[in-house]
């Protein structure tokens, strides 16, 4: 029979048996996830540029909407995961400069507005000023004062991505032209006169006061929900089949949409002065002392 070890013996050989597992400090992976998706369409911004330095167009805009679906989802999956920080809303904010700001003004610049020299770089220059100064008002309107309920389904001018989008409709327009044959088209499409002023005229819509639908709290009712998700599977195979023109139609129904959303906005504020009008007054406390 083994003679019993002594107690030191015993706390050694418990400690050499023992599997201890470290444990690391950190956050976990979920709440990294929607910094890795910004980072991503961070680096799709800047493939763009590279992609129109080589003078692959087709490649460059597919760059900027690659980081526009990423910019769609990667706030819904931080807000899905309870993982919203203020790092990930600054960081989300300088991609956006750069990837709706500065990539599609470089983008049309290389494209077509270089013929034009110092004159040609005065709307991409614009256009990107106006876009940092509409991302600066929006995270100074997150530290703000509570606002009425209904403003939170409306933007403050046009968002930096639909922005960019509405300013690459001259490079979506002239590649399916190209892709179709239509010269005649392609020539107008990348005149600059057309990038330059649709340029300056998307800057004024971005910085403006405007209310445009943000669609983050859209209902959708339902008698609506089956016409909807055909919809949904036209625009894909639209997509598919010809994913330029389905861009650029895009951008002309969300002009179109505009003035609807302001049509929207004004009813729903009239309604909401009408029911604070109609409330009864609030109980003043009467503070007199004996």
């Amino acid at each position: 029979m083994r003679p019993p070890l002594s107690p030191a013996m015993e706390r050694w050989r418990s400690r050499i048996c023992r599997r201890t597992r470290p444990r690391f400090q950190g956050l976990s992976f979920n709440r990294l996830i929607p910094n890795l998706m910004t980072l991503v369409g961070l680096c799709a911004g800047l493939t763009a540029i590279r992609f129109a330095l080589l003078e692959r167009w087709d490649a460059a805009a597919a760059a900027i909407v690659v980081a526009g679906v990423i910019d769609g989802l990667d706030g819904r999956i931080a807000r899905l995961l309870k993982a919203t920080t203020r790092f990930g809303a600054e960081f989300d904010s300088l991609a956006y400069f750069l990837c709706f700001g500065v990539s599609p003004a470089l983008v049309l610049y290389l494209w077509t507005l270089e013929t034009w020299g110092g004159l040609g770089w005065a709307p991409c220059l614009m256009f990107a000023v106006c876009a940092a100064l509409r991302l600066a008002r929006f995270n100074a309107a997150i530290d703000g004062a509570p606002k009425p309920a209904y403003t939170y389904n409306f933007f403050v001018g046009v968002p930096a991505p639909a922005g960019a989008g509405l300013a690459l409709f001259p490079l979506f327009l002239w590649l399916q032209a190209e892709v179709s044959g239509l010269a005649p088209l392609a020539e107008i499409a990348r005149h600059p006169a057309f990038a330059g002023a649709l340029l300056l005229a998307v800057a004024a819509l971005m910085v403006s006061t405007l209310p445009t639908w943000s669609f983050k709290n859209f209902k959708v009712p339902n008698e609506y929900v089956l016409p909807l998700l055909l919809g949904a599977g036209l625009a894909v195979a639209l997509l598919v089949s010809e994913p330029w023109a389905t861009f650029a139609l895009i951008g002309l129904l969300y002009v179109i949409s505009l003035p609807f959303g302001l049509r929207s906005y004004r009813r729903l504020r009239a309604e909401a002065e009408a029911l604070a009008a109609a409330a009864p007054p609030a109980p003043i406390e009467d503070r007199r002392t004996a």
